[in-house]
């Protein structure tokens, strides 16, 4: 009983001929007058009527009327955007004091870029699936991230240095709530 012509049995092959192949268990659940009337009258009783047919109608929606229930995050990513670029060409025009520019200056630039790369990402935040909370984390996580930094940059001091990090782990989970 190991093998069936050329193939060794496993253990479903096993159990399966111990249950339903055998001689005994043919007879009992297949082949006896019993178990045929008890099979006819399910298969009468458990009539299923075939599947109704559904029409779905789809129609095309323009983004803008999507993302208007959730369009004051468009209007600030606007706003955003638009004093990314205003202070992005001040930074790039600012006198910065003898021998700090090489110290000032780049940090104006990662906050510039922080501040508009996340400008563009509110544009998709009426498009996830929890707009209010994703929106409000980008929008907070900008104002602590580059805040602290312009204000470093174009004062020289560091007193809101500790409020980037904070800034920055925020922006880490608006854009892991935005993937939820």
């Amino acid at each position: 009983m190991a093998e069936s012509g050329s193939r060794v049995m496993g253990l479903t092959d096993y159990v399966n001929y111990a249950l339903y192949e055998n001689p005994v268990s043919k007879f009992v659940l297949f082949e006896n007058p019993v178990s045929k009337s008890i099979k006819s009258f399910v298969m009468e009783k458990s009539f299923v009527p075939p599947p109704q047919q559904v029409t779905v109608i789809t129609e095309k929606t323009p983004l803008w009327k999507l993302a208007k229930e959730n369009g004051s995050f468009i209007r600030l990513a606007g706003l955003m955007g638009a004093s990314a670029v205003a202070l992005g060409a001040y930074g790039a025009h600012k006198k910065y004091p003898d021998g700090k520019e090489e110290l000032l200056k780049p940090v104006f630039e990662t906050a510039n870029k922080m501040h508009f790369f996340h400008s563009l990402a509110l544009l998709g935040v009426p498009m996830c699936r929890t707009p209010a909370v994703t929106g409000s984390l980008f929008l907070m996580g900008t104002i602590l991230f580059s805040g602290p930094c312009y204000y470093y940059a174009i004062t020289g001091e560091n007193k809101l240095g500790k409020l980037a990090p904070v800034g920055g782990t925020i922006l880490i989970i608006a854009w892991l709530s935005l993937a939820l």
